[in-house]
């Protein structure tokens, strides 16, 4: 990444904020948006335009399950855990989730294709049990879906991959 345009993008962030309570948490969130998660090199650079410690940034990274240092998955796979999901095979689907593509929640998988992450509640109970990927919700999953719906994703990759 260009040293000067990396500047001039956390410079902008960190500008929108300067001089606010509780900024550093609200320029992460920004630099986050835009990035997908918080590089590195734009630690070092917002730890130098905010005059903080790098220390304290990563402090915050690291306190925040939010924040990421790794970039994400190509697809975020979000399996709801809340009660009616848990109740109804949350966690099956998420076992089979972790077997498939090898990965445990809150990692990517090696190929960058998919990110997975437990979480509270979808706000979707009556269809227990749900996952989402990307925007798409899918209800009522049963642990023998799981292989289907990671294939449409595989293929849609594999199809925009040969184009």
């Amino acid at each position: 990444m260009d040293k000067e345009i990396l500047e001039r993008e956390v410079r902008e962030i960190a500008d929108s904020w300067k001089d606010k309570e509780g900024n550093l948490i609200m320029v992460l969130h920004q630099i986050q948006n835009r990035y997908g998660y918080v590089p590195r090199e734009v630690s070092l650079v917002l730890s130098e335009i905010l005059d903080v410690p790098l220390a304290r940034i990563y402090e915050v990274i690291t306190f925040y399950h939010f924040f990421r240092l790794t970039p994400p998955g190509k697809h975020t796979i979000s399996v709801c855990m809340g009660t009616a999901c848990y109740l109804k095979g949350g966690a099956e689907l998420l076992g089979e989730l972790e077997h498939l593509l090898c990965v445990k929640p809150g990692e990517t998988t090696k190929d960058g294709q998919f990110h997975l992450e437990m979480v509270r509640c979808l706000g979707c109970c009556g269809l227990a049990p749900v996952l989402k990927i990307g925007e798409k919700v899918y209800g009522g999953v049963k642990k023998k879906d799981i292989g289907d719906i990671i294939a449409h994703y595989s293929e849609e990759a594999e199809a925009q991959a040969i184009a």
